[in-house]
C-alpha cells in the first residue's frame, strides 16, 4: 500500500503506479477475508431510500465560538457542530498547547464537556501542561487511550461537545494487525471517526505530524476525508506562530491567524500589522511596506529586496521567499526591459518579513519598488505604503477591496500611498493620507523617489 495516496497491488513496487511516489510502497496485511477492516457484505446493509434534496431540512451552520478570536477567524467564524479538523505542524510548534487551551475554552463557556484523547503523553503529563497554561476546568476530560473502539465507546458515554484527538498518528484497530501509524490504520481510524463525528453531531481534532516535505504524514486521503485542514507553523526558538487553512469547507482558505507563544500558552495578536512592522529598519533601501488582505482582514507587511553584483560566477541566483519564484523573475524581466535597470549581472533576493507567504497581484509593485530601491541604493520615501499589480507592458493596475488597505495604512500613521491605477486617476487626500496613482511602474519609482 502506497504512504502517499493510499493505492494497493499484491506485490510491491519501486514506484507506486497510481502517484508516482517511489520507495512509498508498505507492506500491510489485511484481515480475514481480504477486504477493509469494518466492510459488511450487502446483505447486512439495510436500504435507505435518496431523498428529493426539495425534502431535506434546511439547518444554518450554528457556530460555536472558542473564544479565541484568531481561531474563530481561521475556522470561518466559530467551530461548526459535526465538523472534523485536521492539524498539522512540526514538532514542537506548539499544536498540543494550542488543542489544550481549545479544548478548555469549549469546556468552560459551553455546558458540554470537552473531551482530550492523548496517545503520546501521560494524564500526569497532560495536567502538568494544564496547569502551566490555566487550562483547568472540571468539564475538561482527559483520556489516555490509543485504541479507536475504547474511543468510541468514551465518546459515546459522555457525549462532550468537542473531542481532540492527539495524534491521528498513534491510533489502531483491533482489525488490523499492522503497527500504529501505518496507512492502512490512520485511514481505517480516521474513517470510524469521522463517520461517529456525523452521526453525533460533535466537533473532532485531529492531531497530525507532519514529513520532511511539510505535508501531514500518513496518506493523502486523510486530508480529503475531514472538513478543514489547518498547518500551524513558526520556528520554536521565536515566539509568533502562523496558522494557516489550506483546506475549509465552512470558510476561507485565505486567512491567517496570528498567535504568540507565551508562558501561559499562546495568545492571539490583535494587531499584527504592528507585530510585522515593529523592527523595520528606517529608511533603508530596499524596504518597503505592502498593504495586503489577508482573508478579510488587511495586513502591512514589510518586503525586502537585497541586490548584489554576481561576479561572474555562474548564473545570476534568484531567490524568493514568501512569494512565487516565477512572479519575482516577470517583475525582474519588465524592470529590465520597461525601466532600463540592469539587473542580467546580479544575485537578487526578496523576502516577506514575517513568515508570511502573499500570493496576491498587489504585491508586484512593491517587489519591484524594493529591488529598485536596493539596486539604486535609495530608500522609498519615508512613511510611504504601496501596492498594485505589474503587467508584463511595464503598466500598473488595481486591485481589490482598496478603501481597507488604506483605512490601514492611515491608522498606523502612513502619510503617502503609492498604487496602481489607470492612466485618468488624480492624486488626493484621504485623511491625512496622500493618494498617488501610478500608471505605470515608472511613474511609481519616480513617485517614490527610485527613479528620474
Amino acid at each position: 500500500m502506497c504512504d502517499e495516496c493510499g493505492h494497493d497491488t499484491p506485490r510491491w513496487h519501486g514506484r507506486c503506479p497510481a502517484c508516482g511516489a517511489w520507495n512509498s510502497m508498505v507492506e500491510q496485511v489485511l484481515p480475514a477475508g481480504g477486504g477493509p477492516p469494518g466492510a459488511a457484505s450487502a446483505g447486512n446493509v439495510a436500504f435507505r431510500p435518496p431523498q428529493p434534496i426539495t425534502e431535506i431540512p434546511s439547518g444554518g451552520e450554528e457556530r460555536i465560538s472558542t473564544h479565541m478570536e484568531e481561531f474563530d477567524r481561521i475556522l470561518g467564524g466559530g467551530l461548526v457542530a459535526g465538523s472534523v479538523t485536521l492539524l498539522g505542524g512540526e514538532p514542537g510548534v506548539g499544536k498540543s498547547t494550542l488543542m489544550l487551551q481549545v479544548a478548555h475554552h469549549l469546556a468552560s463557556y459551553n455546558v458540554a464537556p470537552a473531551l482530550y484523547v492523548t496517545g503520546e503523553e501521560s494524564a500526569r503529563q497532560t495536567r502538568m501542561r494544564a496547569e502551566r497554561l490555566g487550562a483547568f476546568n472540571e468539564a475538561l476530560l482527559v483520556l489516555c487511550e490509543t485504541d479507536v473502539d475504547a474511543i468510541i465507546q468514551a465518546v459515546e458515554k459522555t457525549k462532550p461537545l468537542a473531542v481532540v484527538i492527539d495524534s491521528i498518528q498513534t491510533l489502531a484497530s483491533a482489525d488490523l494487525p499492522s503497527a500504529p501509524g501505518s496507512v492502512a490504520q490512520i485511514r481505517a481510524s480516521a474513517a470510524r471517526l469521522v463517520r461517529l463525528a456525523k452521526d453525533l453531531g460533535l466537533a473532532f481534532f485531529f492531531v497530525g505530524h507532519v514529513t520532511k516535505e511539510g505535508v501531514v504524514a500518513g496518506p493523502r486521503l486523510l486530508e480529503h476525508m475531514v472538513d478543514t485542514v489547518l498547518y500551524f507553523e513558526g520556528e520554536r526558538h521565536f515566539s509568533y506562530r502562523i496558522l494557516r487553512a489550506v483546506k475549509n469547507r465552512f470558510g476561507s482558505t485565505n486567512e491567517i491567524g496570528i498567535f504568540e507563544m507565551t508562558e501561559k500558552g499562546l495568545k492571539s495578536v490583535a494587531n499584527p500589522s504592528e507585530m510585522f512592522l515593529s523592527e523595520r529598519p528606517s529608511q533603508s533601501a530596499g524596504s518597503v511596506v505592502l498593504a495586503a488582505i489577508a482573508g478579510a482582514r488587511p495586513l502591512l507587511v514589510e518586503v525586502q529586496a537585497l541586490v548584489s553584483p554576481n561576479g561572474g560566477f555562474g548564473p545570476p541566483r534568484r531567490s524568493a521567499h514568501g512569494m512565487d519564484a516565477r512572479r519575482l523573475a516577470l517583475i525582474l524581466a519588465v524592470l529590465e526591459k520597461r525601466v532600463g535597470l540592469s539587473l542580467s549581472d546580479r544575485d537578487v533576493f526578496v523576502n516577506i518579513v514575517g513568515g508570511l507567504r502573499i500570493e496576491e497581484p498587489a504585491l508586484d509593485l512593491a517587489v519591484a519598488a524594493a529591488v529598485a530601491g536596493s539596486m539604486l541604493n535609495r530608500p522609498v520615501e519615508k512613511g510611504s505604503v504601496v501596492l498594485g499589480e505589474v503587467g508584463l507592458a511595464g503598466e500598473t493596475r488595481s486591485v481589490g477591496q482598496l478603501q481597507k488597505r488604506l483605512n490601514e495604512a492611515r491608522r498606523l500613521g502612513f502619510d503617502l500611498c503609492v498604487y496602481g491605477a489607470p492612466p485618468d486617476e488624480k492624486p488626493r487626500k484621504d485623511g491625512n493620507l496622500a493618494l498617488y496613482p501610478a500608471s505605470t511602474v515608472e511613474e511609481a519609482l519616480r513617485l517614490l523617489g527610485l527613479h528620474g
